[in-house]
């Protein structure tokens, strides 16, 4: 038996990256696995290598920034499949912003997709299991960076900051009904994103992948395979009662000082 054996997942962002990965793990562990994104191509080929390697998953065409498109990304799931056993907030938005140069509209932007998505898709997640009266579970992506961060993460600190108040409000408020809620504080993490991020950003020439990756204690950068084997295990039985924990899933240590 799978860890997901017959569950019903959405993974929220799950076109690409770590979301890609924990869909591509769910369907591993049995799940049927939906995943949502703006862009249909990545999308509907995730979906048909999923089913090629004997998976069922959905794409739901959706773009996180409208929290109603947020919302509708769970019913569409009900919709299809009856119910919704388990949700992974998994979108996010990385573009940079310092405490000086943040527009309002940048920082709507990293609220919009960082925060206010996935609370309104909790809430229809959320809202579906209490009906049924069944236990569920739900695992918020977020992001080491949100203890403090660097200068220039300051709207995507903000909103990520608040996503861990979120997630441990959320899991006190519905502990009674059994619905498990957690989150991950991700590190730096070897995505497609990321190596978009880091040219655009930063300046990064090909090959800085290795470069950044020799700098770190484990030699290299999270991998979102690994990402998604925790969140498996977070989403299944076998993490038990944990409910209300952001973990710091992460090679730097908090308070930690050379």
């Amino acid at each position: 038996m799978g860890l997901l054996d017959d569950r019903i997942v959405l993974v929220n962002g799950g076109s690409q990256g770590v979301g890609a990965a924990i869909a591509r793990a769910a369907v591993r562990e049995g799940a049927v696995v939906a995943v949502t994104g703006r862009r249909p191509e990545p999308g509907e080929a995730l979906v048909a290598e999923l089913e090629a390697a004997g998976g069922k998953a959905l794409f739901v065409r959706a773009d996180l920034a409208d929290a109603e498109q947020a919302r509708s990304s769970v019913t569409r799931v009900v919709e299809a499949y009856g119910r919704i056993d388990c949700l992974v907030n998994s979108a996010g938005l990385t573009s940079r912003g310092t405490l000086l140069d943040t527009t309002p509209e940048l920082f709507d932007q990293h609220i919009a997709i960082n925060l206010k998505a996935p609370f309104f898709a909790m809430q229809a997640a959320v809202a579906d299991m209490i009906a049924r009266k069944t236990p569920g579970t739900i695992v918020n992506i977020i992001t080491s960076s949100a203890h403090g961060g660097q200068p220039f993460l300051a709207p995507y600190v903000s909103a990520k900051a608040g996503l861990i108040g979120l997630t441990r409000n959320a899991a006190h408020a519905h502990r009674w009904d059994r619905i498990r809620i957690n989150g991950l504080n991700i590190g730096w993490t070897a995505t497609e994103g990321e190596d978009a991020t880091q040219k655009a950003f930063h300046g990064a020439q090909d090959g800085w992948l290795a470069e950044a990756s020799a700098r770190l204690p484990m030699g290299k950068l999270g991998q979102p395979d690994e990402i998604a084997d925790f969140v498996v295990l977070l989403l299944s039985e076998r993490s038990g009662v944990v409910t209300g924990s952001v973990i710091d899933w992460d090679q730097n240590v908090l308070g930690g000082l050379d």
